[in-house]
């Protein structure tokens, strides 16, 4: 492969994981201001399911082909910036539009920051899309100490970065997994670990951060009386439903529910640095698999239980 291409997953079709591929394709070229990195690694994200299958089509439309990937890990190639040299290895995310999931990527230095003391790569890209459960439980819920917590996916790529930044904040802490996954909820250290299938009586709860995005007026019902829902997900098999919930109850000044998506820049990736290099959140891949094998990626995503980051490993 010549020094001006690369390889990168693309698919021509929206469809089940096998319509991705790769290809050679040109490297980025560097605009003014941005850092070139060499990709390490990256994981899978919900979104890039749904980018892949075409529940994204009304946002993404029906041009290919398309590319993947939203968040990096990786050195940097041209720094472009005095913020980084040579070398750094970094972290990222890169938006809807970055297509990381490439031997090389150009991205804007304020989408990326540098990766804490003692992560490798792979263990690095297990926790970017931990920035979320920052912004939900700090800014969102205004999560406070003593109060209860309930994590709905408690191992899935936000939910075990929720549960262990939930018990820092000094929340009481439960988490809903299938029940082959209860281990891992109690080692990431949440005081209750629940089999989602078969909850049970749960009470009620300060925060509800949920990661699904279904039923949520069902656990709406567990809020306290000045409880809080933040979801971080749409039900795209009934996505009316899921919007005409929010709309009722988004604006609401109690027992609200609200829906956001992670767009984190440089400041929200320190903070998430400086929670792991403190040891209150710590990395947790699931599986690794090669850029050559991305659509087993996906399909091991998809099969559901999945105990932390499924990650890409170039």
């Amino acid at each position: 492969m010549s020094p001006t291409s690369m390889r990168a997953v693309s698919f021509d079709r929206y469809g089940p994981p096998e319509v991705l591929h790769e290809v050679s394709t040109p490297r980025p070229q560097v605009r003014p201001g941005e850092v070139l990195i060499r990709v390490r690694a990256l994981s899978v994200n919900g979104i890039d399911l749904a980018m892949r299958a075409g529940k994204m089509r009304p946002f993404s439309g029906n041009r290919f082909p398309k590319r993947i990937g939203l968040d990096v890990v990786g050195e940097v190639v041209e720094p472009r910036s005095s913020r980084f040299a040579v070398g750094d290895l970094v972290w990222g995310i890169g938006g809807l539009a970055a297509a990381t999931a490439a031997e090389y990527v150009s991205i804007a230095p304020d989408r990326i920051d540098h990766v804490p003391a003692g992560l490798n790569a792979v263990q690095a890209a297990a926790l970017p899309v931990g920035t979320t459960a920052i912004t939900a439980l700090r800014d969102k819920a205004a999560l406070a100490p003593g109060e209860r917590l309930l994590v709905r996916g408690a191992t899935g790529g936000v939910g075990y970065v929720a549960v262990q930044l939930g018990k820092a904040m000094g929340a009481q802490v439960t988490g809903l997994a299938s029940a082959p996954n209860l281990d891992l909820v109690r080692e990431l250290g949440a005081d209750e670990a629940i089999d989602y299938r078969d909850p049970g009586d749960l009470g009620q709860f300060d925060v509800v951060l949920d990661t699904v995005g279904t039923d949520l007026a069902a656990f709406r019902r567990l809020l306290t009386p000045s409880g809080r829902m933040v979801t971080i997900s749409i039900d795209f098999g009934h996505p009316a439903r899921a919007l005409s919930h929010l709309a009722a109850h988004s604006l609401r000044r109690t027992r609200w529910t609200r829906f956001f998506s992670g767009d984190p820049r440089t400041p929200l990736l320190a903070e998430l640095g400086r929670w792991v290099s403190a040891g209150a959140i710590r990395p947790q891949v699931d599986r690794v698999f090669p850029l050559s094998d991305v659509a087993g990626a996906h399909r091991a995503l998809e099969h559901g239980g999945v105990r932390g980051k499924i990650v890409i490993e170039i």
